[in-house]
């Protein structure tokens, strides 16, 4: 287990410099130097750009989708913008000139400097950021890690994601944990009976909550900072699923105050697929096991979390330009961006009578994701009919207390497009679906 130190220190500065050297594309280069002059003479503040279609123009070239599809299921797993991929498979394709050289003595160790940045962005330390292959496993990390004993109750709410819930369940077959769900309001939008509610739920027995960042259900964000404070006063410590809220609106660590955070950087941050960040406070990373086994010398060692094996150093390093693509845009203008998209499409169907949102349009209680509902129609069926008639990518959700279309564009998505969602959704209002 090796620390930052050590990782570049096993890397030569030739092999840098050349490396440097073989990647270097001058019309690359000068094509990011001419978006970033053309980004840089759009002045204002967040909410003013977030209306100007020129700015946002300018954003959605710098992706390849296609535009045949009108993709507003960006919650699921987002595409990256080329840069992201062109890096990815340049580090691919140098790792396969020598894998042993390459990939392990070369690429590896520049994983040290993604850690750094992406610590800078959230708001810690490196030595308390781990790179993961998604938000699951990130959580599942913690969930697995936290020692538990038979009896002992972990408490999450009936709204939390369905592997994180299955997680404990499994605990609580093998090792006979009780797992406790209570339900909140939907949408919540008022935060004393959201911690009132968790408070409530706590017994002399509860050792450990879950609770998420924003829930992927609704895009419903939730007073982390203020459970994590009622929690840490009783002792019990909370883990925040972070899988939707990373990149997708503008917030620090200290925010948050929280001990364990994971996300998946394939959303909202436009990362490779199959990247994760799991952030682990300092003095909790000893008494944390890890998912799979690692040496007992790095038991204080941020790192002993990445033991999975041999991987790809590609999908990690491509990190940095998801992460320089962020900056560029910036996070407020990015979240000011998300929130006008879903209020321009959820504010038209709202002048329906037979229209629901289960999502809040009230500042600081969502951002880009919003679930609505028709009134006496099947979501599932609706969901289906967008896709086959018209192209259109939703999620259909089915939960006990709602149901209807998760809709998540994002910063490529257009007005038009959005138009058309609505057109094909009135039309549905109008006329239903085809029998």
């Amino acid at each position: 287990m090796q620390s930052r130190r050590q990782f570049l220190g096993a890397m030569s500065v030739p092999a840098v410099s050349a490396v440097a050297v073989a990647y270097l594309d001058p019309a690359r280069v000068a094509r990011a130097l001419g978006a970033a002059t053309e980004l840089s003479q759009y002045l204002g503040s967040p909410e003013t750009i977030a209306a100007d279609e020129d700015f946002w123009f300018e954003v959605s070239q710098a992706f390849t989708v296609d535009r045949s599809i009108v993709n507003l299921n960006n919650g699921g797993v987002s595409p990256s913008p080329a840069i992201v991929q062109q890096a990815m498979k340049r580090h691919l394709d140098y790792s396969h000139t020598a894998p042993p050289y390459t990939m392990l003595r070369v690429l590896e160790p520049q994983r040290e400097a993604v850690r750094e940045r992406l610590a800078r962005e959230f708001g810690c330390d490196p030595e308390e950021i781990a790179l993961t292959r998604n938000a699951s496993e990130g959580l599942q990390i913690c969930q697995f890690g936290i020692d538990l004993k038979p009896g002992d109750e972990v408490l999450t709410t009936t709204q939390d994601y369905p592997r994180m819930l299955d997680t404990f369940k499994q605990r609580q077959r093998r090792e006979g944990i009780v797992l406790k769900q209570f339900s909140i309001p939907v949408p919540a939008e008022d935060p004393d009976e959201v911690v009132s509610l968790f408070a409530r739920h706590i017994t002399p027995r509860t050792k450990l909550i879950l609770m998420c960042d924003m829930i992927n259900l609704t895009g419903q964000i939730l007073p982390v900072q203020r459970v994590v404070a009622m929690a840490r006063a009783k002792g019990i410590p909370v883990i925040v699923d972070g899988a939707h809220g990373f990149a997708h609106y503008a917030f620090k660590l200290s925010d948050l105050d929280c001990d364990y955070y994971a996300t998946s950087l394939h959303k909202w941050l436009f990362a490779p697929h199959g990247t994760g960040l799991l952030y682990v406070r300092r003095d909790k990373i000893h008494d944390l096991w890890p998912m799979m086994a690692a040496p007992e010398a790095g038991d204080n060692n941020i790192r002993k979390y990445e033991e999975i094996g041999t991987h790809p150093a590609a999908n990690y390093l491509a990190i940095a330009e998801a992460l320089t693509f962020h900056q560029g845009i910036g996070p407020k203008r990015k979240e000011a961006r998300m929130v006008f998209l879903r209020d321009y499409w959820a504010n038209r169907l709202l002048t329906h009578d037979r229209v629901r949102l289960h999502t809040s349009l009230k500042p600081g209680f969502a951002c880009g994701i919003a679930t609505v509902q028709i009134d006496g129609v099947e979501s599932g069926e609706l969901n289906n009919w967008l896709w086959n008639e018209h192209h259109i990518l939703t999620t259909a959700i089915k939960h006990a207390q709602f149901e209807g279309l998760r809709v998540s564009p994002s910063v490529y998505t257009t007005r038009p497009e959005l138009d058309r969602f609505c057109d094909a959704m009135e039309h549905v209002i109008r006329q239903g679906l085809p029998a």
